[in-house]
C-alpha cells in the first residue's frame, strides 16, 4: 500500500458541514448502479439532483467525495475533440468498493432503525410446514434422499424463522414505544388500541397452536438423523468451493474436512437455535416462543392500562401528582399561617391521639361540650388518665395481674352508638331520595352529614359518566342508593345552600333513589 496516498474515510462525509449535499449525490450514485450505470459525469448528476444551474458546488462536492474514498475518478477522454478540451480536467466519477460497502452498511442501519416489525403467524405455517417435509426425509434412507431437496427446505426454514425472530423483535420494540409515547395523540391512540388488541391476540392463538406442533415436529427426528440431514446440505454446499474430494491432494485434504467441520457447526448452531425458540428446556429456561407469548399478553395489559388511565383524564378525574401540585398551590396562596394550618390538618386527617384509655365520665362530659375541631387543647377539657401512665409510662402495675374488665358495658355503648349512626345514614338517605326526577337547584338546605352524603353520590355519578354522553347512572359502592344525573343544555350555574356553605355548580336534572328504602317497602309483611 502506499504511503502516500490519503486514508480512505467513506463515513467522514456525515459529520461534514455540507453533510446533506453529500448524502444526495451518493444517493444518486447508488441509484445509478441500480440501472446498471458505472459513470457519470458532473452535469448528470447535476441533472438528477436538480441542481443543473450550479455546477459547481456538484463538482466541489465530487472532488470532496474523491478525497474521502467514496468516489473515483478517472479522465474523461471520450469527449476530447481539440488540444483544448485535453488540457481542460475532465472526470468520470463512480462509487468505489469501499464507498459500495459504505452505501449497503447505511441502508442496513436506515432499515434496522425504521423497521416497525410484525408478528408473522404466516411465517408460522411455512416453518411448520418445512419441518414436516425435513421429519419425512429423516425418516427415509441416505439413498433415497435428494440433497438438493434438504438444502432447499433448511435454506427456506432459515430464512423465514429468521424473519420471524427478527420481526418480532422489532415489534415488541415498537409496541413498547407506542404504549410510551400514547401521550401524543390521545385520540389516535384509544382508535388504534382494540385493532392492535386483536392483531396480538390472533398471533398469541397461532403461537400457541404452531408453537406446540413446531415443538413436536422438532423432537420427532433423532439427533443422529438431523446430523445426516446437515451434513448432506454440508458436502453439497461444499461442491461450490473446492473440486471433487478425489481431486484433492492428500496435503489439502486436512483443510478440507476442517473447512466441512466448521460449516457442520454452523448448520448444527442453526438448528440448536431452532429447537431453543420453540422446545422449552424445563421450568427454569422457558423457550423464546413462551416468553414472547408472556411478553405479548403483558403487553395488552400496558395497552389496557393505559387506555384506562387516559380515560380517567379525559373523564376529569385526577391523579396523585396532579392533587399533590393542586394541594402545593393551595398552600401557597393560604392567606396566613392560621388557615395553613386548617388546611393541613383538613388534607392530612390530622385528629387528637387516640391511643388513651378514658372513662365513661369523660366521653360524657365531651358530648355535653362538643369542642370545635379547632380549639386549641390548652383551651380543650382535660382528660382524666391514671397516675400510674403519668408515672412510669404504662398501666401495667407490678404484682398479681389485673382482672379481666367486663366490657359488657363498653360493648353496649360501642352498639348504641352504631345503631345511632345507622339511623342518622338511614335518615340522610332518606333526606336525599327526590321521588322523581328534580332540578339540582331545587335541592333544599343540606345538613352536614347529608351533604357529605351528596357530594360522595355526586363524585360517584361524574366519575362514571363517558366522555361527551349527556346522562349517567350509577349505584354507590355499597348498593344502597342508585343516581340518575342528566346534563341541561345551556345549563347555567345554580347555588345549592349548606350548613357548610354554599355548593355551586352547572344545572343538572337530578334522580335519587334509596334502594334499601325501596327495598324494605317492597318486602312482604
Amino acid at each position: 500500500m502506499n504511503s502516500d496516498q490519503p486514508p480512505v474515510q467513506p463515513f467522514a462525509h456525515l459529520s461534514a458541514p455540507n453533510a446533506e449535499l453529500y448524502r444526495d449525490v451518493l444517493v444518486v450514485f447508488v441509484h445509478a448502479r441500480d440501472r446498471f450505470i458505472v459513470h457519470m459525469r458532473p452535469e448528470d448528476v447535476a441533472v438528477e439532483l436538480g441542481h443543473s444551474g450550479a455546477p459547481e458546488t456538484v463538482a466541489a462536492a465530487l472532488e470532496q467525495l474523491v478525497g474521502w474514498g467514496n468516489l473515483r475518478s478517472d479522465p474523461d477522454t471520450g469527449r476530447v475533440t481539440t488540444v483544448a478540451d485535453f488540457h481542460r480536467a475532465r472526470y468520470l466519477y463512480q462509487l468505489t468498493a469501499a464507498g459500495q460497502a459504505a452505501e449497503e452498511a447505511l441502508a442496513v442501519y436506515d432499515e434496522a432503525l425504521g423497521r416497525r416489525g410484525a408478528l408473522q403467524s404466516v411465517a408460522l405455517e411455512d416453518i411448520a410446514n418445512q419441518l414436516r417435509a425435513l421429519v419425512a426425509l429423516a425418516r427415509a434412507e441416505v439413498a433415497d434422499i435428494d440433497p438438493a431437496k434438504v438444502h432447499l427446505l433448511l435454506l427456506g426454514l432459515v430464512e423465514r424463522f429468521s424473519g420471524l425472530a427478527d420481526n418480532a423483535q422489532a415489534f415488541m420494540a415498537s409496541l413498547r414505544r407506542v404504549i410510551d409515547f400514547s401521550d401524543g395523540d390521545v385520540e389516535a391512540f384509544v382508535a388504534y388500541k382494540q385493532r392492535l388488541i386483536d392483531y396480538i391476540n390472533r398471533f398469541i392463538a397461532d403461537l400457541a397452536n404452531r408453537g406446540a406442533e413446531i415443538a413436536a415436529l422438532l423432537d420427532e427426528p433423532a439427533p443422529e438423523a438431523v446430523e445426516r440431514l446437515l451434513r448432506l446440505v454440508v458436502e453439497r454446499e461444499a461442491r461450490d468451493l473446492v473440486p471433487e474430494v478425489a481431486e484433492i491432494p492428500d496435503a489439502n485434504r486436512d483443510a478440507y474436512e476442517a473447512a466441512l467441520s466448521d460449516t457442520l457447526t454452523i448448520w448444527l448452531n442453526r438448528w440448536r437455535g431452532l429447537r431453543e425458540w420453540f422446545v422449552s428446556a424445563d421450568s427454569q429456561h422457558p423457550s423464546q416462543a413462551r416468553l414472547l407469548r408472556s411478553a405479548a399478553v403483558t403487553a395488552i395489559t400496558q395497552l389496557i392500562d393505559t387506555v384506562a388511565t387516559l380515560n380517567e383524564r379525559r373523564s376529569g378525574r385526577s391523579d396523585r401528582s396532579a392533587d399533590f401540585r393542586a394541594l402545593a398551590r393551595w398552600f401557597a396562596e393560604a392567606p396566613d399561617d392560621a388557615a395553613a394550618h386548617r388546611l393541613w390538618r383538613s388534607a392530612f386527617g390530622l385528629t387528637p391521639a387516640r391511643h388513651l384509655t378514658v372513662t365513661a365520665e369523660t366521653v360524657q362530659r365531651w358530648e355535653k361540650v362538643e369542642p370545635p375541631p379547632g380549639l386549641p387543647w390548652a383551651e380543650a377539657p382535660g382528660v382524666e388518665i391514671s397516675p400510674q401512665l403519668r408515672r412510669t409510662g404504662t398501666y401495667e402495675r407490678r404484682g398479681q395481674p389485673a382482672r379481666v374488665a367486663d366490657r359488657a358495658e363498653a360493648r353496649r355503648m360501642l352498639a348504641e352508638q352504631a345503631a345511632r349512626e345507622r339511623q342518622q345514614v338511614a335518615a340522610a338517605r332518606a333526606r336525599l331520595a327526590t321521588g322523581g326526577p328534580v332540578l339540582l337547584s331545587q335541592v333544599d338546605v343540606l345538613d352536614t352529614r347529608v351533604f357529605r352524603l351528596f357530594l360522595g353520590l355526586l363524585g360517584d355519578a361524574l366519575s362514571a359518566r363517558q366522555p361527551g354522553a349527556a346522562e349517567v347512572e350509577t349505584t354507590t359502592g355499597d348498593g344502597t342508593m342508585l343516581i340518575r344525573l342528566t346534563a341541561v343544555a345551556d345549563a347555567r350555574d345554580v347555588e345549592i345552600p349548606t350548613e357548610d356553605g354554599v355548593l355551586r355548580g352547572p344545572e343538572h336534572i337530578l334522580e335519587i333513589i334509596d334502594l334499601m328504602g325501596a327495598a324494605l317497602v317492597g318486602a312482604p309483611a
